[in-house]
């Protein structure tokens, strides 16, 4: 069952209008931001799914601008248990809880706010990684991932390698045990997440095959999608790197598949990495992602 809840006094600007909202999801209320261009002139409708322990409030910045700039209804929100949606400690969500079967309830969600509209998908990391398992893709117009792929420790630059390892292999198990859940918060790695998402999070970049050899996950539904799907990497994200994106592709083969590689100093950047681009100051690229050429 998906309900709404938008009884919050909405944020309305010139271009655009923003409401809280809140999601009937599988294991309690998703919570986020619907942001509309004014007028109700949407052209499309796009739903933005999250990197693991990154909140919805971070993609807001880039969610207004669809709205205001590009007229595009846009809907950012949390993962269960995780930002505005709960407290992950103690949580027994898993990524495939966050990635599949909640990201299909708001996307559910969203369709049925706009059911005339073309419907988007903009995953970001996690949020790209895990749409080959979504159900309902052949409703899917349009896919944008970003910094979204199959990473394998191996794949990382020698310098990301060690912090990531010591990550899978040193504290990150032993402070996940501990405390039983991740603490990104203390050890100045972002957001605090669900022990089991960390423990298959691990299990995905530790294992060469990652998701697809995961006895956890659902079913693989990729080829279901039909969509045109725009891969998305950045020359300096260590983290994902460029080929690790572009394997992604080949768990969606009936797709219409592009890449598109941006190279942070091309547009007058120093850097962006893995998690800057919906950053403001990533504002320069936002029009070359979107872009439908």
């Amino acid at each position: 069952m998906v309900s709404t809840d938008m009884t919050s006094q909405p944020i309305v600007s010139d271009n655009f209008s923003e409401s809280q909202i809140v999601i009937a999801g599988q294991s309690g209320n998703l919570k986020g931001r619907l942001l509309q261009p004014k007028n109700g002139t949407a052209r499309a409708a796009v739903i933005i799914n999250n990197a693991t322990g990154v909140p919805a409030r971070y993609y807001l910045h880039f969610g207004r601008w669809l709205a205001s700039q590009q007229a595009v209804a846009a809907l950012v929100w949390d993962y269960r248990d995780f930002g505005e949606s709960g407290n992950p400690r103690r949580s027994s969500a898993t990524l495939a809880n966050w990635g599949v079967d909640d990201a299909t309830t708001a996307r559910r969600w969203l369709k049925a706010q706009f059911p005339h509209l073309p419907l988007w998908l903009i995953g970001h990391s996690l949020g790209g990684l895990a749409l080959p398992f979504q159900s309902e893709l052949e409703g899917v117009d349009r896919v944008i991932t970003v910094a979204a792929g199959a990473v394998h420790l191996s794949d990382h630059p020698w310098r990301h390698r060690l912090i990531v390892g010591s990550i899978w292999y040193g504290h990150g198990p032993l402070l996940t045990k501990a405390f039983g859940h991740f603490p990104g918060r203390r050890l100045g790695l972002g957001s605090d997440i669900p022990g089991p998402a960390f423990w298959q999070w691990r299990r995905w970049c530790s294992r060469r095959g990652s998701v697809m050899v995961d006895p956890h996950m659902p079913p693989f539904l990729g080829d279901n999608l039909r969509a045109p799907v725009k891969l998305v990497a950045f020359s300096d994200d260590g983290l994902v790197p460029p080929p690790a994106v572009w394997r992604l592709g080949d768990l969606m083969p009936n797709a219409q598949i592009s890449r598109c590689l941006i190279r942070p100093h091309e547009h007058g950047l120093n850097k962006i990495g893995h998690v800057a681009f919906f950053s403001p100051r990533s504002r320069a690229v936002w029009p070359v992602v979107i872009d439908e050429s």
